[in-house]
């Protein structure tokens, strides 16, 4: 299987909604690391996974929705906790919205995987990692 990262990062503002986030629940920041990987068995007929620049390109892209705002006012992620969990979740879904849009390119239509990290500290992250 062959792989392919690329890695950006969004500053984000939020809140949690239950008492398990202790002193979470009042508004705080957070600078989220986020590296996308796309996986593929054989790779497209310019030997690619997937093409760098479009991927990282789709990436700052959607990263920028989130970026400098805070994530309480977004109405398409009202009723959850943007927990780095659910996160990775959200920008899973995006990316693979673009792959099958085309937006990533003909080649990407070959990824069969997609993993999507965000790394809040340098000891702790999350992952969602799904077959597309």
């Amino acid at each position: 299987m062959y792989s392919l990262t690329v890695r950006d990062h969004m500053m984000i503002a939020h809140s949690f909604s239950s008492p398990t986030f202790g002193p979470a629940q009042a508004l705080h920041g957070a600078t989220y690391i986020v590296d996308v990987t796309f996986y593929r068995a054989v790779l497209d007929s310019d030997d690619l996974v997937v093409d760098i620049g479009a991927a990282a390109d789709a990436l700052k892209q959607m990263l920028g929705q989130f970026t400098l705002h805070n994530l309480d006012d977004d109405p398409a992620l009202a009723g959850h906790n943007t927990t780095t969990e659910y996160m990775a979740g959200v920008v899973f879904e995006l990316m693979a919205g673009a792959i099958a849009d085309g937006r990533l390119g003909d080649g990407a239509r070959g990824i069969t995987r997609l993993g999507v990290t965000l790394s809040e500290s340098h000891i702790a992250w999350a992952r969602f990692e799904a077959d597309l």
